[in-house]
């Protein structure tokens, strides 16, 4: 199918950025897989794009070829904001929009406990001079996501948003179809600007370069773009900028010693250590830290894992773990203190029905903190092949949408890289997170006599606004207790 205008001119589609969750509010280009000029096809996948929570390859809805890019590698824009427009001519799909029918679009509100972007989508369509005809197009299903990663380990700090579990979670075969939907209610397409096109060769404003310019008050006219067509890209002013506070400046003081030449190296940051970043801000100052640790006895545990260690793998096929035992407890002790699986909702706390516990997982390229949804309903044996998988797929970068959203809870093995005690930092908008801490052996007082035992540190950080420290003395009490009556048949 193709758009015309009024005149009978086939229009280029206008390719946004697709809503992925909620609590994902931007995204960051990380690199275009397509150039202007080149043919794209139906579901080939078109730019990489970074958010907090995921890496994901954008897929091309239509056949066609790209004509314009919109968003310049590197720039971070929010979820909705036009990305490329591609020209599907006498060759598109004839079934690429399906039976779309040309609607207004309405505009998404954001949900309370998610942090909006800031200002309007500057250059959006709606401007004066623009003729937005939205309609839906039938989207292709979601590309490969994940992190690409070579190695990752179930340890490190956690950060970044969670989702709102309120609605079931679809069973995997149902996960195409629900990705591909999510998809296709962002991707529209729209007339393009009637007004002629600038004579200087410049190219659409971003809505990080309009914010920019609006904060600094800089004369875009002055500045020579070096993006792609001479666009004017964020770099670009801020350099301006950075040129203009340094000739207006008085000249620098020369000091008595300088700093010998080498002795500093800057590092550019990433795009997921950029949103790692953002995440751990946004977390420490929305969410009043309380911290508590207890220690824990647990000779009887680590008695039961080398027990059932070996007749375990040949049976299941997977390494039994910690893991899985302390995941066991958990769950059972969230039953029990169910303002520990809740967020802050401003004039009220939000109790989670479910109970989706994630693990922090953190690898070279980054963090990511994928979720076993319905933990409660695991045993034993379906928590250690979910603790297994999860890890596998986030080393293979593999790692789907559905299984870094919904976590209520999240629980962090900083043990494996032998640390004894630590302040986690919650996974916001959680109210809480834990960790397990190494297992060592030390001469414990018991029935007045000095023992050897297998002893653990259980820290946990929870939101101050929703739990006081009565509550959290009950639910690390609840904790110990459940982990040390752990048996040779475990919990």
């Amino acid at each position: 199918m193709s758009i015309k205008s009024f005149g009978g001119e086939e229009l280029p589609q206008t390719i946004e950025l697709p809503h992925v969750g909620e609590s994902v509010v931007e995204g960051t280009i990380g690199k275009w897989l397509k150039k202007p000029g080149d043919k794209v096809e139906r579901y080939e996948p078109l730019v990489e794009v970074v958010t907090d929570k995921v890496t994901m390859e954008v897929p091309s809805p239509v056949d066609g070829s790209l004509v314009k890019i919109l968003a310049e590698e590197g720039e971070t824009i929010p979820m909705g904001a036009p990305i490329a427009e591609v020209e599907t001519g006498d060759g598109a799909s004839s079934d690429a929009a399906g039976t779309a029918t040309v609607q207004p679009q309405p505009v998404e509100g954001q949900p309370s406990d998610v942090q909006t972007h800031p200002g309007p989508l500057a250059g959006s369509p709606g401007e004066p001079g623009q003729l937005p005809q939205p309609a839906i197009v039938e989207s292709p299903p979601i590309g490969r996501i994940g992190y690409l990663n070579t190695a990752a380990t179930m340890i490190g700090p956690t950060g970044g948003g969670a989702g709102d579990d309120s609605t079931p979670a679809p069973p995997p075969e149902r996960m195409a179809a629900a990705l591909a939907e999510s998809l296709a209610a962002q991707v529209a397409i729209e007339t393009p600007v009637v007004a002629a096109v600038p004579t200087d060769g410049r190219r659409r404003l971003s809505p990080a370069v309009r914010r920019l310019a609006r904060e600094y008050d800089v004369d875009l006219s002055l500045i020579t773009g070096t993006g792609m067509g001479g666009r004017i890209t964020r770099d670009d002013v801020v350099k301006h900028v950075e040129a203009q506070e340094s000739t207006s400046a008085p000249p620098p003081v020369p000091e008595q010693q300088p700093a010998a030449e080498g002795d500093e190296e800057h590092v550019p940051l990433t795009p997921v250590r950029r949103m790692i970043a953002e995440a751990m801000v946004r977390s420490v100052s929305q969410i009043p830290h309380a911290w508590s640790a207890i220690e824990v006895d647990v000779t009887g545990l680590v008695a039961a894992r080398t027990a059932m260690r070996e007749a375990f793998r040949q049976r299941e096929g997977v390494d039994l773990t910690y893991l899985p035992f302390v995941l066991q407890a958990l769950v059972e002790t969230l039953k029990d203190n169910p303002t520990f699986n809740a967020t802050w909702g401003g004039d009220k706390i939000i109790l989670k029905k479910r109970l989706n516990v994630g693990l922090a997982v953190a690898a070279p390229n980054g963090l990511v903190v994928p979720v076993i949804h319905n933990a409660d309903r695991l045993s034993l044996s379906g928590l250690a092949h979910a603790v297994s998988d999860l890890a596998q797929r986030a080393r293979d970068g593999k790692l789907t949408l559905e299984d870094v959203q919904g976590g209520t809870f999240t629980l962090n093995n900083t043990g494996a890289l032998g640390s004894v005690v630590s302040q986690p930092i919650i996974n916001y908008p959680q109210a809480a997170i834990m960790t397990t801490e190494a297992v060592q052996k030390r001469p414990v007082v018991i029935n007045d006599a000095i023992a050897i035992r297998s002893m653990m540190n259980l820290c946990m950080s929870f939101d101050h606004r929703i739990n006081d420290g009565a509550e959290s003395s009950a639910f690390m009490q609840s904790m110990k207790r459940r982990l040390e009556a752990i048996g040779p048949e475990g919990l």
